[in-house]
C-alpha cells in the first residue's frame, strides 16, 4: 500500500483543523493572574471587562483575568512564595522591590517599563468619620485626642496602612519642626488608640463601617467613597485633612512567570492599557 506523502497529509490536517476550529494554538484562550492590593477589587473588576473587550477587538483572542486581593505586603510575599502572578498591581514600590530582591521574578528596571515610573494612578489618604463628625475630627492632631478610636490596618501586611503611617509621620514631622523624637511620640500615641489592626484596608473598612468599631477610619480616598456607596452616605462623612500624602501605587509584569507561561505580550498590554483614555 502506498503511504500518503507526509507534507500532503499534514497540510490536509491543518486545513481541516482550521476549518473546524480545533487547532488549540490558533484559538487558544489566555488567562492572566493580577495580584493586587485590597481596595482595588471594584476597580479591576470593571477594568478587566474593558481590557478583555479591547483585546478581543484588537487581536481576536479571548483573555480571562483572574484577581487576587489582600494586604499589599502579604500579596508580595505570596508571589515570592510561588503565587503564579502574571502582573502585580501593589500599593508600594517596596512591595514590588521585595519580589525583585527576594525571588528574582521581576527585572530590577521594572520602574522604566511604563509611564510615570510605572504608576498609572494616584490617590491620597483621607478620614472617614461618623455622620455629623461627633468627635470633631478635622486634622491629624485630632486623632490623638482622648477617647478617639482610630481604625487603620496593620503596616506589616497592608500597603494602605503604610501610606497612612507615612502621612501621619509627615504631618507630625512638619508640625514638630522636624523633631524626630516628637514625631515618634505622636505616632506611638496614634497607634495606642487603634483597637484592632486588620491585615488589609478592606478589612478595616468593614470593621469601621459594618461592625461599627471606631470613630475615624484612615482610608484610601477611593475606599472612603466606596464605603459611602456600600454602607450608606447618610451614615458617614468624608474629611480631607489640610495636609496628606500623594500615593502612587505601582504596577509590574512578573517577568519570570510570564516568560515561563508565554503570556508576556498580553500581560504588558494589560498594564499598558491602564494608561489609555479608556483605561483611565
Amino acid at each position: 500500500m502506498t503511504k500518503p506523502h507526509f507534507k500532503k497529509l499534514l497540510g490536509t490536517l491543518v486545513a481541516s483543523s482550521v476549518q473546524f476550529g480545533t487547532l488549540g494554538f490558533a484559538f487558544a484562550d489566555t488567562t492572566l493572574l493580577n495580584v493586587s492590593y485590597d481596595p482595588t477589587r471594584e476597580l479591576y473588576k470593571a477594568y478587566d471587562e474593558a481590557f478583555a473587550a479591547h483585546w478581543k477587538a484588537e487581536t481576536g483572542e479571548t483573555v480571562t483575568i483572574q484577581q487576587s486581593h489582600g494586604g499589599s505586603g502579604a500579596q508580595a510575599r505570596a508571589v515570592i512564595d510561588g503565587l503564579d502572578a502574571d502582573v502585580v498591581t501593589l500599593a508600594l514600590e517596596g512591595d514590588i522591590n521585595a519580589i525583585v530582591s527576594k525571588a528574582k521574578k521581576i527585572n530590577p528596571d521594572w520602574r522604566k517599563k511604563f509611564e510615570n515610573n510605572s504608576a498609572p494612578y494616584t490617590s491620597t489618604i483621607i478620614f472617614l468619620v461618623r455622620k455629623g463628625n461627633p468627635k470633631g475630627i478635622h486634622d491629624w492632631n485630632d486623632l490623638i485626642k482622648d477617647g478617639v478610636q482610630v481604625i487603620t490596618p496593620n503596616p506589616k501586611t497592608s500597603g494602605g496602612a503604610r501610606w497612612n503611617y507615612l502621612a501621619a509621620w509627615a504631618y507630625a514631622n512638619a508640625n514638630d519642626g522636624g523633631d524626630e523624637a516628637k514625631t515618634k511620640e505622636f505616632i506611638a500615641k496614634l497607634y495606642s488608640q487603634v483597637p484592632v489592626l486588620d491585615t488589609g484596608a478592606r478589612g478595616s473598612t468593614v470593621t469601621f463601617a459594618q461592625k461599627g468599631l471606631g470613630d475615624v477610619l484612615l482610608a484610601w480616598e477611593n475606599e472612603a467613597y466606596l464605603a459611602l456607596d456600600e454602607f450608606g452616605a447618610d451614615n458617614f462623612d468624608i474629611v480631607y485633612p489640610p495636609t496628606s500624602i500623594l500615593a502612587e501605587p505601582p504596577v509590574a509584569v512578573v517577568d519570570a512567570n510570564v516568560d515561563a507561561k508565554g503570556t508576556r505580550k498580553v500581560a504588558e498590554a494589560y498594564l499598558g492599557y491602564l494608561y489609555s483614555k479608556e483605561g483611565q
